[in-house]
């Protein structure tokens, strides 16, 4: 069974944020982050970040005004309401605007966690989580009154949870719906161990109806990765992203429990992915509504071991 919150009761560095991500058929993308984190001082917060496609918004709550269901997805921040059957939006803050509803369709969950036995490490510093690889949506929303319409559109929904993110990783998720249905999401992060660290990967597919998994864990090595992009190989398979372009925004990041950190995440950068199965390509395409963040912290005196 699927526990969409783990926070209950917990007391030390905590964060746990969920990322909606939500494309009409246009072309335009917005996403939305609530999170609840607990810093060094035992201090309870939660935000809302706002992506669009060329700025983004932090806004802060009070601990109080944030409910999460563990046996559900179901998540209330303010007067914001975020479910598996719908996401309601009533924000009125300096420089932003945002309310309306989206209906969501059926979500599309993984067979298995994405993290498989990783998320039995001991010490992980951050734990991910996949809660819809695509779903329909249909409504609309007014951001600072320009009207978006999501009808026919596509949402993605994941999460983290943990203390911190890592200190280096890359990430990047896209949709898109032809020739094939296609979701895909990517995620390559330095794990720090109590000596040393090394590169691990996650990877899910769910392309033409059938999921494929490339992960540390199930054998996938990182070739290469950096701020252009990662190729990652797993026996016959072999998938490549490449940057082509991005449009970055600031965002707030946990370290320590705290919301401290800026990393930059373009919602909708241009990006190419070729997936292969052996010397059959079975896709590649390009596309400009695609996720990505790319970000290195470490002290690069250390060193980090792909596996």
């Amino acid at each position: 069974m699927i526990k969409y919150y783990h926070g209950t009761g917990k007391r030390g560095l905590y964060f746990e944020g969920w990322y909606l991500k939500h494309q009409t058929k246009e072309g335009g993308a917005l996403a939305l982050i609530p999170a609840v984190h607990i810093d060094r001082s035992g201090r309870r917060s939660a935000s809302l970040q706002v992506i669009s496609d060329n700025q983004a918004w932090w806004l802060e709550y009070p601990d109080t005004e944030f409910c999460a269901s563990e046996q559900a997805f179901r998540i209330q921040l303010g007067k914001n309401l975020f479910t598996s059957q719908r996401m309601w939006l009533n924000v009125e803050r300096e420089g932003l605007s945002l309310c309306g509803t989206l209906r969501y369709g059926q979500f599309t969950p993984l067979k298995s966690d994405i993290m498989g036995p990783f998320r039995f490490l001991p010490g992980m510093e951050c734990s991910h989580g996949v809660i819809s690889m695509g779903h329909s949506l249909e409504g609309t929303l007014a951001l600072n009154g320009k009207k978006l319409d999501f009808s026919g559109g596509t949402g993605y929904i994941e999460t983290d949870r943990g203390r911190s993110f890592p200190s280096a990783y890359l990430w990047t998720q896209c949709t898109w719906q032809e020739p094939q249905s296609v979701s895909l999401m990517l995620s390559i992060a330095a794990i720090p161990m109590a000596v040393g660290s090394f590169t691990g990967c996650i990877c899910a597919i769910v392309y033409d109806g059938r999921e494929y998994r490339l992960a540390t864990y199930r054998g996938a090595r990182v070739e290469q990765w950096s701020e252009s992009g990662a190729e990652i190989r797993q026996g016959k398979y072999r998938l490549e992203t490449e940057l082509l372009e991005e449009y970055k925004c600031p965002l707030h990041a946990p370290v320590e429990g705290s919301m401290g950190r800026t990393i930059h995440e373009s919602l909708c950068a241009k990006v190419r992915y070729r997936f292969w199965c052996g010397e059959t390509l079975l896709f590649e395409h390009t596309d400009c509504r695609a996720s990505f963040e790319y970000a290195d912290e470490r002290n690069h005196h250390g060193q980090s071991t792909a596996i």
